[in-house]
């Protein structure tokens, strides 16, 4: 069993909250969004499709610096929700969960997209023709159909949350004593009298995290297939 200090417990927890609620607040739009992707067709698609993928390859702090410019005490979101609200977001844990929520979100997307995509529409047109209307189809068929691949979505949106570093680090970097794992790790990196030890504790447990969220992300994935097998 893994001994870990007050500050590592510290970044552990607020990891894992920060991932969780990542992964909850993402589901629904993700869901819908997904959904939107796989069946249908709009002006401006491609343009959606851009935005919400482009994560995936733009370096994480440059989506921090963009939660920076939009979230901060003068943007315009952020300015409304603490002038109305007291909320501050960048340098407190909503940002964090902003950053963290950012970079899950086009995992959880595409994840149910391409489940969406492999229920077969032929079962959703028959409901329709039964006077199903289309939430409905969504709720009895596809969703049901689909669970497995959108549940994966979600595990490897609350994965890559957990190890969410770059944006965190910008929009979380003066938040004093709430530090995620992976902050965590770079700060006893860079620590001048930081132990071997410490440091090997949080490097296992991270890859622990995330082999584990690999390995129920590809369970749910085999599962998937076995049921759409005939």
């Amino acid at each position: 069993m893994l001994i870990l200090s007050e500050t590592e417990w510290s970044a552990l927890k607020l990891s894992l909250l920060l991932a969780g609620g990542a992964a909850l607040v993402t589901l629904p739009p993700g869901v819908l969004l997904g959904w939107l992707l796989a069946r249908r067709q709009f002006p401006y698609k491609l343009l959606v499709e851009i935005l919400v993928f482009l994560p995936l390859v733009t370096p994480p702090v440059v989506t921090g610096y963009i939660i920076l410019i939009f979230c901060g005490r003068h943007g315009w979101l952020g300015k409304p929700l603490l002038d109305g609200f007291g909320l501050q977001m960048v340098f407190a844990w909503p940002g964090m969960l902003l950053a963290a929520a950012a970079s899950g979100f086009p995992l959880l997307v595409r994840s149910v997209r391409t489940a969406i995509e492999g229920v077969d529409v032929r079962l959703e047109q028959a409901a329709a023709t039964l006077g199903f209307p289309p939430w409905r189809v969504f709720w009895r068929i596809t969703l049901p159909l689909a669970w497995p691949g959108v549940l994966a979505g979600s595990v490897l949106c609350f994965a890559r949350a957990v190890g969410e570093f770059g944006a965190t680090r910008v929009v979380g970097m003066n938040t004093d004593g709430h530090r995620t794992l992976p902050l965590e790790i770079y700060y006893q990196i860079d620590a001048p009298d930081g132990t071997g030890v410490e440091l090997l504790r949080l490097v296992l447990l991270s890859l622990l995290l995330s082999a584990g969220a690999l390995c129920l992300c590809e369970f749910l994935l085999r599962r998937k297939n076995r049921g759409s097998t005939p």
